[in-house]
């Protein structure tokens, strides 16, 4: 069973996954920048930046078919494979590397969800903040200050 993926294309600040709905694709990011974002109290909060190599999906519909809670724009413009969830189900029922690549797709996103949560909880904006510099000074450029003030948990300026 072979699963070609589609190259997608999207300007900046388009919905490619909208919360409440089941997303039935999965994306990787051949280029670009995504984020991953919630709505609360009528304000966006970003909990998640995804870059180049970065899987984006709705973890609720892809692995309990059910809406998601997210919604996932795009930063800039930003092109995608995109694969049907369905797909690649069935990808993993007769190709072991591939059900061994979802095994470690979801343990790495495990890990990074421990690395983005704990943090969170245990340190500063400041130290946040620090640690993107740190880590992906590039990115910072990047990313519009308000999204940016979300992901690291502040209020931005108005």
């Amino acid at each position: 069973m072979v699963c070609e993926a589609d190259e997608i294309a999207f300007d900046r600040n388009t919905v490619i996954i909208e919360a409440d709905r089941i997303e039935k694709y999965i994306y990787f990011v051949k280029s670009g920048l995504l984020r991953a974002y919630v709505l609360t109290d009528g304000r966006e909060i970003t909990f998640c930046i995804g870059q180049e190599g970065a899987v984006a999906l709705s973890m609720e519909s892809y692995i309990n078919h059910q809406p998601g809670y997210e919604s996932i724009a795009t930063l800039e413009p930003t092109a995608l494979y995109r694969i049907p969830s369905e797909k690649l189900a069935g990808l993993y029922k007769t190709d072991i590397h591939i059900a061994n690549w979802g095994r470690k797709f979801a343990e790495t996103e495990i890990i990074r969800a421990e690395r983005s949560l704990i943090p969170h909880l245990s340190t500063t904006a400041s130290d946040r903040y620090e640690n993107l510099l740190n880590q992906n000074p590039a990115l910072l450029n990047r990313i519009p200050l308000e999204k940016l003030a979300s992901y690291l948990g502040i209020t931005p300026p108005y």
